[in-house]
């Protein structure tokens, strides 16, 4: 029995961490950019998309599609990049285990 309470004693803490870097992460930010950085998309640790710059200089009325497809590529790289990130912290929280339902 008192190797399950102490088991349960580090799970606790772990959760408690664990909360901890969820908070910090969400103020955490990563940047992409796209079309030689005339679209910039900041995103959080938490995959939202905190902020998109667009320079004037890409916004061209007759090709609304080269502008889209831009800021698709920016978004979803900055998610791809904010997900590597969350994974690279979890993973040193939890020692490389790979553990279910934390990533």
């Amino acid at each position: 029995m008192k190797g399950m309470a102490n088991m349960m004693k580090q799970a606790q803490k772990l959760q408690a961490k664990m909360l901890k870097m969820q908070e910090e992460l969400a103020e955490k930010t990563v940047e992409s950019t796209s079309g030689g950085g005339m679209v910039k998309v900041v995103a959080n640790g938490r995959q939202q998309v905190v902020s998109i710059l667009i320079e004037k200089e890409v916004v061209d009325p007759e090709d609304v599609e080269m502008l889209q497809d831009l800021i698709l590529a920016a978004v979803n790289d900055a998610l791809v990049k904010s997900q590597e990130m969350v994974s690279t912290e979890m993973s040193k929280l939890t020692g490389g285990l790979n553990i279910p339902g934390l990533m």
